[in-house]
């Protein structure tokens, strides 16, 4: 089993004209390969935890993704070029956040490194899972 980690400062739009900066974690565990954890206000005392697809991460660095409790899509700056993504989650009652879009297109890609992309079922025994849904 192999991990991946990344600690960084992001921001919370509680609304359009107030941001609060708070730190997050994203990690990947070879052990869930399809899935990534993000890890909001670390350092709070009360840590929020929402597990989603790695593809959807992926797919919301570069457009529009997600449906439901996980949406994502990009930012882009001045010029027009990519700089960060934004992250809505919850269900009712949603929280925005705006996460810096470089520093995680790299750990993304390292994940890659451990598990390459469509590669993330090989080696499941699907007899056994069979056996246990029985």
């Amino acid at each position: 089993m192999k991990k991946r980690h990344l600690s960084l400062t992001i921001t919370h739009w509680v609304i359009s004209d107030l941001a609060v900066t708070l730190n997050c974690e994203f990690s990947y565990n070879t052990h869930d390969p399809l899935a990534v954890t993000l890890i909001l206000d670390t350092d709070g005392e009360r840590p929020v935890r929402w597990i989603f697809a790695r593809e959807l991460l992926a797919e919301g660095m570069a457009a529009r993704a997600g449906e439901g409790d996980v949406v994502l899509w990009p930012g882009h700056d001045q010029d027009g070029e990519p700089s960060s993504f934004y992250v809505r989650v919850g269900g009712t009652r949603t929280a925005l956040f705006e996460i810096p879009a470089e520093p995680v297109a790299k750990w993304l890609a390292r994940t890659y490194d451990l598990v390459s992309q469509g590669t993330e079922l090989n080696g499941v025994d699907w007899d056994e899972l069979v056996q246990l849904a029985e």
